[in-house]
């Protein structure tokens, strides 16, 4: 890739397949760097994580940040994707996101996720024994997006039989097809109306989960939301199913995306899957290495709420800024041998999972998944393998994992 003019294109084919040497001229030559796309991209961990945790950047205003892309003549708020993002709390600033982030975080407790992780397991063994007896070689369609579908179906009470395979299908589908508005471009029209479509479904599909939960409360996580309370103050139903739906394509987009990327990177180096299978103990330490190494989330935006200095460039108030975190995480001022992928403990913490008041609120959960998963896989399938030749990566830099992954649990 030249880099004599180098402007970052986030849709750029050879950038897609492989960014990292991008990062590495960012890092090293134009650490705070300003795109074509009217905006700033950050790439060393330092920088990253001040624009995270600095409590003088937010979000800011939505419509114009989507506007961005699109220019000025466009009516964001009138496309109930882009509407719905507006309304995550992630999305948000203090004091509404300080508000719903409590009372989501009071129902999703690190109690509560301590919890599952019996129900966890039995769902990797299941998944696993079942994508063996399969003859499947898709890892990704037939496992990885499986699985933190059925945790979280499992947190929210939903049953097998009100929500056969055949509809989780259509909601692995609809969070795909509308998560595409967390992308760093315009979409096209049609990408546009699939996904307004889409997350017309997913919010009638959560509405109707709540309304039976009202009806019957249950102990399940959909109750613990609706009864959740601060101060008096509850979730209304919007909130409701706008945070559910965060959730539910959490982890889809990141969680499963994290454990295609791990099966990748330790069929790519067969010495560190062969360290996991001698200690299923590191399991831990391999998930937060591929959290770190092949991050599923490579970037997070916010915007400056005040004029801020960044490695000597200043950032006005109102401008857009990208921090990658998929570059911080392989910044050599901070980790030891970034570019190299090693299971063993690390002392420093990937950013991948954000910082500050943005800090994500599932991070544990998809930690949980991350080790039980590895643990499960090395001790029933040692000699399970990937080919990593034939791997097929999505096109798609905000969320990045593969589309096609071969997976022989038996090995080939």
């Amino acid at each position: 890739m030249d880099f004599s003019q180098y402007s970052f294109n986030p849709v750029d084919h050879e950038f897609l397949q492989d960014p990292y040497p991008a990062f590495a001229y960012l890092r090293d030559k134009d650490p705070v760097h300003w795109s074509d796309l009217g905006l700033w991209v950050v790439t060393r961990f330092e920088d990253c994580r001040a624009t995270l945790v600095g409590k003088h950047f937010g979000q800011g205003d939505f419509v114009k940040n989507i506007q961005l892309f699109y220019g000025d003549d466009f009516d964001v708020m009138s496309h109930p994707s882009y509407a719905w993002r507006s309304r995550v709390f992630v999305m948000q600033d203090p004091p509404a996101h300080t508000r719903v982030r409590g009372l989501v975080s009071g129902a999703l407790s690190l109690k509560r996720i301590r919890a599952m992780e019996q129900r966890i397991r039995q769902l990797a063994v299941q998944l696993l024994d079942d994508f063996d007896r399969s003859g499947s070689e898709n890892f990704i369609t037939d496992f990885a997006y499986q699985f933190p579908t059925r945790v979280m179906c499992d947190m929210l009470g939903m049953s097998d039989e009100e929500y056969p395979p055949e509809l989780l299908l259509k909601l692995n589908q609809a969070i795909a097809d509308s998560f595409i508005v967390f992308e760093t471009r315009a979409l096209s029209q049609a990408e546009l109306d699939r996904a307004d479509s889409q997350m017309r479904f997913l919010t009638g599909v959560f509405d109707e989960l709540f309304a039976r939960r009202r009806a019957h409360p249950e102990d399940d996580l959909t109750t613990a939301m609706l009864q959740s309370q601060e101060g008096g103050d509850t979730l209304t139903p919007e909130e409701l199913s706008t945070s559910v739906i965060g959730l539910f394509g959490a982890g889809f987009e990141t969680t499963a995306h994290m454990l295609g990327n791990g099966m990748y990177c330790l069929g790519k180096y067969p010495e560190q899957r062969q360290h996991l299978v001698d200690d299923p103990g590191l399991a831990a330490h391999a998930t937060e290495e591929i959290l770190r190494y092949e991050s599923s989330l490579q970037a997070s935006y916010r915007t400056a709420l005040a004029q801020q200095t960044i490695a000597g460039q200043t950032i006005e108030r109102g401008q857009r800024v990208l921090a990658i975190v998929a570059a911080a995480n392989r910044d050599e001022t901070h980790f030891d041998n970034p570019e190299v992928f090693d299971i063993s403990p690390r002392e420093q913490k990937p950013l991948t999972f954000g910082g500050g008041i943005h800090y994500c609120v599932g991070a544990e959960l998809a930690r949980l998944e991350g080790r039980v998963f590895f643990e499960e896989l090395v001790q029933r399938y040692p000699n399970f393998s990937v080919d990593v030749d034939n791997a097929r990566l999505r096109q798609a830099f905000l969320f990045r994992g593969f589309e096609y992954l071969p997976v022989y649990l038996q090995g080939k």
